[in-house]
Formats: C-alpha cells, sequence, structure tokens
C-alpha cells in the first residue's frame, strides 16, 4: 500500500504521517528530509547552488538512507545528520537544490525504491500524488492557515533550541510556498484526486483519525 501526503510546512504532514504509518505498519518516508540532506553535503563541500551540473553529479554519488520508524534516523552516507538538516542554513538552501530537475530524477527513484523494498510506505513531502507515486492508493494534501503553520514551526525549533518569531517565520514559510509552487519539477500542488484536509485548529489525533477514516473504511 502507498499512501501519498503532500502539502506545505507546518501544515501537519510529517508528525501525521508518522503516526499513520505506525498504525497501519507501513514505512515511513520523509522526502523533504532526503533533500535536506543533500543540502546539507553540498553546503559542507562548498558547492555552487548555481551549478546545477554539480549539484546532480552529486546527487548521483551520495548515499541517503533512512531508518527506524518511531525516531527516524536520517543517514547522509552513513552518517546521522537527523538534527544537522533541521539548522536555519540548510532550511535556507534547500530550496535551491530541491528546484535542480536532474537532483530531482535522482531522489525520485531512490523515493521509489525505498518505498517498493519496504513493501509499502506512508511517503510525505510536496509532490508525491503528482510526480513520486500519480498511482498511490490514497492521495491527501493537508494545509492550514499560514499563522497556524508559523506558530507550529516556532514551536518546533524553540523545542530544538533555536530561537524563533513568529512574524519571521512566517514570512519565511509564504516564500518558501512560493518558491514550491513555481518552481519547474516537483511543484507544490494539489493533484485532483487527493483528498483535502484543512488541519487549522485540528489536534495531531484529530487530522489521523481522518485520514485513518478513508483508509480504513
Amino acid at each position: 500500500m502507498i499512501i501519498a501526503v503532500d502539502g506545505p510546512a507546518g501544515s501537519g504532514k510529517s508528525t501525521v504521517s508518522k503516526i499513520v504509518a505506525k498504525r497501519l505498519a507501513l514505512l515511513y518516508i520523509d522526502t523533504g528530509a532526503m533533500y535536506r540532506a543533500l543540502t546539507l553535503r553540498v553546503i559542507r563541500q562548498g558547492l555552487d547552488l548555481e551549478d546545477e551540473n554539480a549539484l546532480v553529479s552529486l546527487a548521483k554519488c551520495t548515499k541517503i538512507g533512512l531508518e527506524g520508524k518511531d525516531n527516524l534516523c536520517v543517514l547522509l552516507d552513513g552518517e546521522d545528520v537527523s538534527l544537522a538538516i533541521r539548522t536555519p542554513d540548510v532550511t535556507a538552501n534547500v530550496k535551491y537544490v530541491a528546484r535542480v530537475p536532474g537532483v530531482r530524477h535522482e531522489m525520485v527513484a531512490l523515493q521509489r525504491a525505498i518505498a517498493n523494498k519496504g513493501g509499502g510506505a506512508v511517503l510525505e513531502g510536496r509532490d508525491i500524488g503528482t510526480v513520486v507515486f500519480p498511482n498511490a492508493d490514497y492521495k491527501f494534501y493537508l494545509d492550514a492557515s499560514p499563522e497556524e503553520r508559523a506558530k507550529r514551526r516556532c514551536k518546533e525549533l524553540i523545542e530544538s533550541g533555536q530561537t524563533a518569531s513568529e512574524t519571521v517565520v512566517k514570512e519565511d514559510i509564504l516564500k518558501r510556498d512560493d518558491s514550491d509552487m513555481k518552481r519547474n519539477v516537483g511543484a507544490l500542488k494539489k493533484c485532483d484526486d487527493a483528498i483535502f484536509i484543512d488541519t487549522t485548529g485540528l489536534s495531531i489525533d484529530g487530522v489521523t483519525e481522518k485520514i485513518l477514516s478513508y483508509i480504513c473504511a
């Protein structure tokens, strides 16, 4: 079974997808974390973010893995970078890496391979239902008001030991949305056959039960 969960940052898709995967005994795949891992390596090597050929070449020789279920461990060439990929530097630059067609080609192939090897999965991202698995068994698109999403993101940042301002985070979120929606490949978009869920004001449990009600009906 393949379940696609798409939506912008702060919509709740990551937390909900983890829980849904656990409830259904499926693999959880955070595709955004994979792009972040590659971006971390790009930054470490000091590559030019405008050099698409260099970015694609790096994507082809980089090993990115996901391990664990309750606590997802993101591996970059064998190194646990689960925390390192959540820094402001990576967040600010991942859009430049993710917009490159050749990079997305490599990542999509890897995402499909991981999901198929696992015998099914819950994948969350921005182009799962439209590009990665257009024939997914179930497709969901989660969203929430910019204010709600900024509040959630601030909470995550503060809990991880970083400082955050809801005003600044909201501005960053809206800029990221604009960039994600306008990129030429893998753009953030709700596909026609996806079930839309507005998570504004809903608890994690509430969203989870909504999703499961469609799958387990």
